[in-house]
């Protein structure tokens, strides 16, 4: 290895590190989300996971192969409608990215397939009810992503679920 690209591949090495995660907003014809409740954390989440960037992996091939192997369904993520900076003590912060997974019908919804080894359950949540269930950001993450997909504008930036003001 040269010189050039020792120095290159130090200088990568010494920069910090930001986590980075995408899912996908799933609801059904009634308006209600779909939230997914993970057996290694609390609260409820979204079908979503890491991005697995170091094998060349994008956020919305993330959504995509999570929402597979969490809930059984293959579903191309529709348009971007929330990017969350999310900090938090104890870990590097996090880059979630959340799709628009579009409505699911009762065929779909019949179809769904929990990952045993990560997930017990799932449930279609009312809105009002998401900050409940979906803690910390994530409760926000979803409002936001909701009221985008409402007024049609464009993805929403956020700093820990919460709306950044230009």
């Amino acid at each position: 290895m040269t010189q050039e690209l020792q120095d290159y591949a130090t200088y990568i090495a010494s920069l910090p590190r930001v986590l980075a995660g995408a899912a996908a907003l799933f609801r059904d014809g009634e308006g209600r989300v779909l939230l997914v409740e993970p057996n290694y954390r609390e609260g409820w989440v979204l079908p979503g996971g890491t991005i697995e960037s170091d094998t060349g992996e994008t956020p919305r091939r993330a959504a995509r192969r999570e929402t597979l192997e969490e809930i059984g369904l293959d579903v191309e993520p529709g348009r971007l409608l929330v990017v969350d900076w999310s900090q938090r003590e104890g870990r590097p912060p996090i880059a979630a990215y959340l799709y628009d997974g579009g409505v699911l019908g009762e065929e779909q919804l019949a179809s769904i397939r929990l990952q045993e080894e990560e997930l017990l359950s799932w449930r279609l949540v009312p809105v009002d009810e998401v900050e409940t269930y979906a803690l910390g950001s994530l409760g926000g993450r979803i409002l936001a992503a909701l009221a985008a997909l409402a007024d049609g504008a464009g993805a929403v930036e956020l700093e820990n679920g919460r709306r950044v003001a230009p």
